[in-house]
């Protein structure tokens, strides 16, 4: 096992689904070396080429099938295999089986991070949701990123190497009709693609030397550092619930078309706001989840959000209601600092992918809410915040998933949590 090297071949029967896209199997044994092993289904033999060696595991691609799943399906995109792009992680699997792999993926989580049974898990989560409109043509903000040849294209899995497409079926197809990947891009670093809700269409580019982050990785947010705008208009209109956003079109903002929507229903239902109650939104970019509570509560209710461009969306867009206030920081430090302060009845947080940690949890809970509610878009940095959550009395009493990302390995919660 020693001797294996990237490029070795060998013959595997894959296990368990795990966070990050790929399988787990075991090479030597029940007690052999992990290897992580990606284009794979739970219960296949394959034969997997070793893509990386690290100390104590391995990582994999499956590149012969020899006993497949009855979940396997082929793959829909000509890009989606071993060596081709990375953006996509479930390609090869059924519809109702990519629901169960994330389903498992997040009860793996909560139990080895968060440290709950599966009785626990039992009472408050049953399986991720779909969000109705299928696997395809649905990603309304994506980043291509341009290779030496200056052709556009997405990167590898775990690689800075750009993949030359043609076509991104995942992509919203006012974006799949640009004519962004038909053409040579010299002197670019990156292109960036949006198409709204409200129906506008934007491109812009990142000139080559200039910094920026997630090029040409379609499941990143990517952020607007240096980019110029090609077409379209300087503000994007975004609809939720009946209230309409201005936003610039590199700012952060849900990419599923129904996510917005979905995850503002949720958050109303499990917070179930009250006339009179005091909320805070933490990180709460342009303020969508206060706009919807703020006019059930009719009380105070505070945003805070670190990035410029969010809280100057923020206070644009919430202008018409006088009782929300847009405080620019980093959320530990207005926590720890007092520049928010109880006493507050309810509090809704979607942190980045890393979490909150628990220096934010630890500031929650000393404020003393009646109810929390946590949205996270990974359910391993939502199971470690769970755990300090626990450890500090509160319960979490809650959780439902929603699958905002398909056929990718990404998965949205919303969870719960009340005082025990």
């Amino acid at each position: 096992m020693d001797d294996l090297v990237e490029g070795d071949r060998i013959e595997l029967t894959v296990g368990a689904p795990a966070h990050g896209g790929h399988c787990v199997a075991r090479f030597g044994g029940p007690h052999g070396r992990v290897i992580f092993v990606r284009h794979a289904l739970p219960g296949e033999r394959v034969t997997a080429e070793i893509t990386e060696r690290h100390r104590g595991y391995l990582r994999a691609d499956a590149v012969e099938i020899h006993e497949a799943s009855p979940d396997r399906v082929e793959p829909p995109c000509r890009f989606a295999h071993p060596g081709g792009c990375g953006g996509c992680d479930l390609q090869h699997v059924s519809a109702d089986a990519q629901l169960r792999w994330k389903t498992q993926v997040v009860r793996e989580q909560l139990s080895r991070l968060g440290g709950l049974t599966p009785e626990e898990q039992d009472k408050i989560f049953v399986r991720t949701e779909p969000l109705g409109t299928g696997l395809l043509n649905w990603r309304s903000r994506i980043r291509y990123a341009v290779d030496a040849a200056d052709r556009p294209g997405l990167l590898q899995h775990r690689s800075h190497q750009v993949v030359p497409i043609d076509r991104c079926l995942i992509a919203h197809p006012a974006i799949q009709e640009l004519d962004l990947l038909r053409r040579s891009w010299p002197g670019s670093a990156a292109l960036q693609a949006v198409a709204s809700s409200g129906g506008d269409v934007v491109t812009l580019e990142r000139p080559a030397g200039t910094s920026g982050s997630a090029d040409g990785d379609p499941t990143e947010e990517p952020n607007g550092t240096g980019l110029a705008r090609l077409s379209g208009p300087e503000r994007v209109t975004e609809v939720v619930g009946g209230r309409t956003w201005e936003i610039p079109p590199d700012s952060f903002w849900q990419v599923h078309p129904e996510a917005a929507a979905t995850l503002t229903t949720a958050v109303l239902e499990m917070l179930r706001p009250a006339e009179g109650e005091v909320t805070w939104d933490l990180y709460g970019g342009a303020g969508l989840f206060a706009a919807a509570v703020a006019p059930l509560t009719g009380a105070r209710t505070t945003v805070v959000e670190s990035s410029p461009a969010g809280v100057a969306a923020a206070r644009a867009n919430l202008a018409d209601l006088p009782r929300v206030e847009v405080v620019q920081a980093a959320v530990e430090t207005a926590l720890s600092r007092r520049r928010i302060a109880g006493p507050v009845d309810l509090v809704v947080l979607d942190p980045p992918r890393a979490g909150a940690g628990a220096g934010v949890v630890r500031g929650i809970a000393a404020a003393e809410p009646r109810a929390v509610v946590y949205v996270a878009c990974d359910p391993a940095a939502l199971a470690r915040d769970v755990k300090t959550f626990r450890s500090l009395g509160w319960q979490l009493a809650e959780l439902r998933a929603f699958d905002c990302f398909p056929m990718t390995q990404h998965v949205e919660c919303v969870a719960l949590f009340l005082p025990a």
